[in-house]
């Protein structure tokens, strides 16, 4: 079995998108290196977090994993209903709400 970045979610079953490039960090400073998928899907599932690019990165990957978490849901690898604001995106909540 290949393995995986460790921003990828133990439960999240997409393989790695490239090589680790940014590392994510939650409001308490924890974080986890990743590629940009697992990152991105990372970072959409915290409240508060942030992501930087490693120095290797390749330009505008941070960017890239900003921008991409905008856009999926929280823990987006599950399936089911999803209506409350908690369980969308960034992007979604704002049309909700006209911002």
């Amino acid at each position: 079995m290949d393995r995986r970045c460790p921003a990828a979610h133990p439960e999240d079953p997409a393989p790695c998108g490239g090589p680790v490039v940014v590392t994510v960090l939650d409001r308490a400073n924890a974080g986890a290196d990743g590629c940009e998928h697992h990152a991105a899907r990372l970072l959409a599932s915290l409240s508060g977090g942030r992501v930087y690019a490693l120095p290797d990165a390749p330009a505008g990957a941070a960017i890239r994993v900003f921008r991409a978490a905008d856009t999926l849901r929280p823990f987006c690898w599950i399936d089911g209903p999803r209506t409350e604001a908690s369980q969308l995106s960034q992007a979604e909540n704002r049309a909700r709400h006209g911002a």
